[in-house]
């Protein structure tokens, strides 16, 4: 499996966007859990997809038909909302078992689960997985947001704020926060979509549902397929104790897309405690890497990597524009801004 973003063949390379996001895995030696928690069943008893009640049209119609059996949702206060503190890591999904027999290892496309102009255009980007080791583009490899649904397993540091009339659900990957709108309508003020879209919210006891919309076309991956600006989802949030200091928070979804899926689809997602990077002392730092990528798609729909010397090079050390002055350097220990001679 490779670790950095597709490259190249005339440019193999470990693009600093992809250091990055690995630095507290390789910091701690897990590199491999932070790779697998990505899929599979993950941390704790296997997951289990709870399918919805009955198969609805839109998520509105599935999310409405919730907010009805939960009598309008439960009304908390600062002192009875449910607490999620601390740092969380990924801790498995089934979304791959939708799309794929077999596993990312030899695995094969299922038929009739997309469209068909949406199967097609997978199934090149599973040929590319099986045959060539790696898709040969990625969106975030030129700094584009994981945006939804992609943002549910993005396997770095969660942090989960809990308000009485709002959640904030955040993933320090491209510092992406979703803000939950509780007991609050859609809106849309500007007609347009976004990479969170909006999303409103209700407490049913122990458990936020959420319902978001108006979102751009992204990925679930870059090893599954595309979602259009039709995408939806209805998720319910809930943490489950397990025994043995195993707690989980599950994530159950529905999935909506008249443009992608044939119908819709159900998948869980599982959050875990991140002990290790507690312990470790991390905190999670806002992070940028418009300004140091060089990374682009080329003609042969590659990507590809300016290097340095080449025109259009970024120095991912960084730069200043006053570099006589004291204190210039990016890194005041090793000094690492690179020259301009």
């Amino acid at each position: 499996m490779t670790i950095a973003t597709a490259a190249h063949p005339r440019k193999p390379g470990f693009t600093k966007l992809a250091l990055l996001h690995l630095l507290p895995s390789l910091l701690l030696g897990a590199l491999p859990p932070a790779v697998h928690a990505q899929f599979g069943a993950g941390y704790g008893p296997p997951l289990q997809v709870e399918p919805a009640a009955r198969e609805f049209a839109t998520g509105d119609e599935h999310y409405a038909w919730l907010l009805q059996q939960a009598k309008g949702g439960t009304q908390h206060t600062q002192e009875s909302v449910p607490r999620w503190d601390g740092l969380w890591d990924t801790a498995g999904n089934t979304h791959m078992d939708l799309f794929v027999d077999g596993g990312l290892a030899g695995g094969t496309v299922r038929t009739g689960v997309l469209t068909p102009a949406y199967e097609v255009a997978f199934r090149e980007r599973w040929r590319q997985q099986q045959e060539e080791g790696q898709v040969r583009y990625d969106r975030l490899s030129h700094c584009e947001p994981a945006g939804m649904p992609r943002w549910l397993l993005e396997p770095y540091s969660h942090e989960f704020v809990n308000l009485p009339q709002q959640s904030y659900l955040i993933n320090d990957f491209a510092n992406a926060i979703r803000r939950v709108y509780i007991g609050q309508e859609h809106k849309n003020l500007y007609g347009t979509h976004s990479w969170m879209g909006d999303t409103v919210g209700f407490w049913d006891n122990d458990k936020l549902v959420m319902h978001t919309k108006y979102l751009l076309p992204a990925d679930f991956t870059r090893w599954s397929p595309m979602t259009s600006n039709l995408f939806e989802a209805v998720e319910s949030w809930q943490l489950k104790h397990y025994g043995d200091g195993i707690d989980r928070l599950e994530v159950q979804v529905t999935f909506y897309d008249p443009h992608a899926f044939t119908k819709p689809l159900n998948a869980v997602y599982a959050f875990k405690h991140a002990t290790a990077l507690q312990e470790a002392g991390h905190r999670p730092q806002h992070w940028e890497c418009e300004q140091s990528s060089n990374s682009y798609l080329d003609e042969n729909g590659f990507t590809n990597f300016r290097l340095p010397g080449e025109e259009g090079y970024k120095d991912p050390r960084g730069s200043t524009l006053f570099p006589e002055l004291p204190g210039q350097t990016r890194d005041p220990i090793y000094n690492t801004t690179l020259t301009t001679e």
